[in-house]
């Protein structure tokens, strides 16, 4: 429970701060052509959970894509959650982003609910608007009301999970939620929906990528953020999921190797769609991915020079859209776990000690955090 909180500047501060946690994300993704058993790339994605639990990583999170153009092969997060909460014993799990305009807002709160009944109040939810008008399209929605959707459903979301009448006197939801208070986040593209993030209360997700900006990706996202922090206003201290693309081997050239093809087809793709220019090279799809990949020690030092991770209370690693072999994406949670984000000032949750639990070692005085 939070200490009361004073105000300085725009910022709330309180007498704690949030230990600065480790996550991973995967799309439950296998490359076309290449990796064709979808039961083969569910059971991978579950033993990147397992083998997270064992390492200490603190979430685990999956993104939800109803069509695989859109980066993903995950359409029920929940159902495999529920899978992955049985598998493990501590790992908090989680969604960025659950699709929240193509969702029931209380169909969705009966299973976020009981999949935290299931893993013993494991769980985060993340939610979006999403982007993809043929998933709008598929399930009659119209994409032109996203926003509109978003903000309704969450409304009725937050009505069910804090055990409320989401919509019918006499109604709540079954099993009764915990307290997921201070356990819902959003996922921005600008500085308004950051600011509305936290006027409603909920913890920021910042994505891998800014898609549209020719800017590194940090240097778009930063004012975000601290439009987030400047918005936040409430006893509770404000929280930043910054997700980024790492990948740690051996050395560059072995990294390259596992990821560089994909994430330059991907790069193609989404160029395709505006996302991204036409004609990338390699090297230009991957710092459009604001990749962070090589040995540990270059990942750890390019970090440090991250201008969003200072105000992050939450770093989400993923590989996405490289979909490496499986042995290598084991290995690469194992670096980032052991060596990239201890260096970062993480320690897992038994080894916290007052001084770790504070934002990551690449953050200053004059971060806000």
């Amino acid at each position: 429970m939070t200490e009361p909180h004073e105000q300085k500047g725009n910022h709330p501060v309180t007498t704690e701060t949030p230990r600065f946690r480790l996550g991973f994300l995967t799309h439950v993704q296998g490359v076309p052509d290449r990796d064709a058993d979808p039961a083969r790339t569910y059971r991978d994605a579950q033993e990147l959970f397992v083998a997270a639990d064992e390492l200490g990583f603190d979430v685990g999170w999956v993104a939800q894509h109803h069509v695989s153009a859109g980066g993903g092969g995950l359409s029920s997060p929940w159902t495999f959650l529920a899978h992955a909460a049985a598998r493990t014993t501590r790992i908090r799990l989680g969604t960025a982003v659950t699709v929240l305009p193509l969702e029931d807002p209380v169909r969705l709160a009966e299973d976020v609910a009981t999949v935290d009944t299931l893993s013993g109040g494991r769980v985060e939810i993340g939610v979006g608007s999403g982007y993809n008008a043929l998933e709008y399209a598929a399930f009659g929605k119209d994409a032109a009301r996203k926003r509109e959707l978003t903000s309704e459903h969450l409304d009725i979301l937050r009505r069910a999970l804090a055990n409320e009448e989401p919509r019918e006197p006499g109604f709540r939801i079954q099993p009764a939620p915990g307290d997921f208070t201070d356990r819902i986040w959003q996922g921005v593209f600008s500085a308004h929906g950051a600011a509305y993030a936290a006027a409603a209360g909920s913890h920021l997700l910042l994505n891998r990528a800014a898609y549209g900006f020719d800017a590194p990706t940090d240097a778009v996202q930063r004012p975000w953020a601290d439009a987030f922090l400047d918005a936040w206003d409430g006893p509770r201290r404000p929280r930043i999921g910054l997700s980024r693309f790492v990948f740690p081997a051996r050395d560059r050239r072995t990294a390259l190797r596992q990821i560089g093809e994909d994430v330059h087809r991907a790069a193609l793709r989404m160029a395709e769609g505006g996302a991204f220019p036409k004609g990338l090279d390699a090297d230009e799809a991957l710092r459009r991915f604001h990749a962070f990949f090589g040995h540990p020690e270059e990942i750890v030092a390019a970090l440090r020079q991250e201008r969003v991770l200072p105000v992050a209370t939450d770093l989400i690693t993923q590989f996405n859209p490289a979909v490496p072999d499986h042995d290598a994406a084991l290995r690469a949670l194992e670096l980032i776990a052991t060596e990239v984000a201890p260096a970062l000032g993480w320690r897992r949750a038994a080894e916290s000690t007052p001084s770790a639990e504070a934002a990551p070692a690449s953050a200053s005085a004059s971060a806000g955090v």
